[in-house]
């Protein structure tokens, strides 16, 4: 049974008819697991969102994300994964089977949020600031594993295709640019 703050939280995730997400700050987050995901986490860090699927072509990406998050995690960076199974359905598992497929299979140790919608009426407010952010484009997310670059500010820095690797030359440099 869900608590009424996990309650609360997934609503403010969810609900697309909800006051529009202007600050970072303003999204609830919640961890795979249902409990809310501490602002400490994410809050004055450098944060690269990824929406996530164990049964993508682009799965793999989980060992390059996981090799960001070891690099840089000392100088304030954190990866943080939202499962989405709105692409040819390649997140069916459960929250426990999702997190034992990412620890098992790749080492992940980065924080997995709670799965979630990324396009659509039912888009959660973590994508809605994201997409609607200057950085952000407005365009729809196109597959799993697209990437968006939040800075200490909680402000949009870029945005990044499925298909560009998360250690690609580009990514690498928005991110070194944004620790300083």
């Amino acid at each position: 049974m869900l608590s009424k703050f996990t309650n609360y939280a997934r609503s403010r995730l969810t609900n697309p008819r909800g006051a529009p997400v202007s600050r970072l700050a303003d999204v609830a987050f919640l961890s795979l697991d249902g409990s809310p995901l501490p602002t400490a986490v994410w809050s004055g860090k450098v944060v690269l969102f990824v929406n996530v699927a164990s049964r993508c072509g682009l799965t793999p990406q989980y060992t390059a994300l996981q090799a960001l998050q070891k690099k840089y995690s000392e100088r304030g960076f954190v990866v943080i994964g939202t499962p989405c199974n709105q692409f040819l359905g390649q997140e069916p598992g459960s929250a426990g089977e999702i997190a034992s497929f990412c620890s098992t299979t790749y080492g992940v140790d980065f924080p997995l949020l709670a799965k979630a919608d990324v396009n659509g009426s039912d888009r959660n407010a973590l994508y809605r600031f994201l997409v609607d952010s200057p950085a952000g484009g407005g365009a729809r997310i196109s597959w799993n594993f697209e990437k968006f670059l939040v800075g200490r500010d909680g402000g949009v820095l870029r945005r990044f295709s499925p298909n560009l690797e998360p250690d690609a030359p580009e990514v690498l440099a928005a991110i070194e640019a944004a620790l300083g």
